[in-house]
Parts: structure tokens; sequence; C-alpha cells
């Protein structure tokens, strides 16, 4: 009797988030969405100054390719400068952050059962003249990456000129398709880890993100 209440409550306070449910047909019928304005101007100009604080800092490190218990640094697959993001010790416009992707992630267990338990985010700074080759977001010894996640947090000024688009490889009646998708302030793009090829083309000025990824067990 008590389950039944509780399973009765759950539903009657369950609300329907149109964004959520944008994000799950995308993704059930192409297996990738693009969402502008996740983060508002505010929050992206937040999470920027604290990426740039931190890079000042130097607590970036050259990122590597691999998972992080096989990792080799190679120039010539990609070129960013990456920064693990702790959501124990979040600063705020870290919490912020972590508070919208822990929202979704609620949503997406409780409508689709999609049994995520886990997720790693870092920041990512890719300088002039750097680019990350066509790849795919999971190894051979570690397939627990479900969905990928990236949001941008360049400044309101970049224009497609800039370059440092991601491009994401599709396949349609059979034919590749590249969709080529530029790193607005505040767009987000997530897509299914193990099914869509990808990667970010030759950077102009220095591009600016959070990166990561929604996880199984």
């Amino acid at each position: 009797m008590i389950l039944q209440e509780k399973e009765l409550f759950e539903q009657v306070d369950f609300e329907l988030n149109e964004l959520y449910e944008t994000i799950i047909t995308d993704i059930a019928e192409q297996k990738y969405s693009i969402v502008d304005g996740f983060f508002n101007p505010a929050e992206v100009d937040l999470l920027r100054s604290t990426l740039i604080a931190k890079h000042k800092e130097d607590a970036f490190k050259k990122a590597a390719i691999g998972n992080r218990t096989n990792e080799l640094i190679e120039k010539s697959v990609r070129g960013d400068f990456i920064l693990w993001m702790n959501e124990a010790t979040a600063e705020p416009a870290e919490s912020i952050f972590f508070q919208k992707v822990n929202d979704l992630v609620q949503y997406l267990n409780r409508t689709c059962f999609m049994g995520i338990l886990h997720k790693e985010f870092h920041y990512a700074l890719y300088p002039e003249g750097t680019f990350y080759k066509r790849h795919l977001d999971t190894f051979q010894n570690d397939g627990r990456r479900k969905l990928s996640m990236v949001c941008y947090l360049n400044n309101e000024n970049w224009t497609p000129e800039n370059g440092g688009e991601l491009s994401i490889y599709t396949t349609n009646n059979g034919k590749e398709e590249e969709l080529k998708i530029y790193p607005l302030p505040g767009r987000m793009v997530i897509f299914e880890s193990q099914e869509l090829e990808h990667e970010v083309k030759t950077v102009k000025v220095p591009r600016l993100s959070i990166t990561g990824w929604l996880k199984t067990r």
C-alpha cells in the first residue's frame, strides 16, 4: 500500500519539461540534439570567467587520447588543454552548471530509464591552430559513456569565421552526411557517445567549452 501511494505521488508530482522532451525526441530520432540557450548569457559569462581564471593559474594540462588509465598525448590528433571539474568542490558558477546537468539527468532517468549513474566533465580550451580529429567518445576497455555533452562558453561576438565548429557524422539512407555545428555561447550539443563519430575543426580564435559524458554503471 505504501509503495502504491509513493508511486501515485511521484506520478502526480511529475512535471513535463518541454525542453527536455525535445532533447529526448531528437536523440531518439537522430542520435543528437542541439539546444541554443541551455545556459543563459549571465551563466555563460560566469563559467567563462571561471575557465579563464583557472587557465591563468596554469591549472590546465595538455589533453590526451584514451581514458584516464591509458592516456597518450598526441598533438597530431588533438590540441586542446583541459581541466577536470569536481562537483564536490565546485565554485558558484560550477554549481549552477552541475545543478542544470543533474536536473536533466534525473529527467532522463525518470522518463527514459537510461540508467545514468555517473558523469564527468572538464573545461576545454583550444588555442589558435588546434583541432581534434575524427573519433568516437568510447574506449575498448570502457563502454560506460552513454551521452556526450558539449557546452560552449565563447563570447557573444563569436562568428563562423573563427573556426572550431563541431562536425558530427551521420548516415542517411546509407549515405554519410557531415553536420557542422558552430560553438555559439550558451549552446549545448548532446549526442550518443558510442554511435556518432565527430571532430573539432581547426580553431582560428581560442575556443572555450565544457565537455563531458553521462555514464552508466
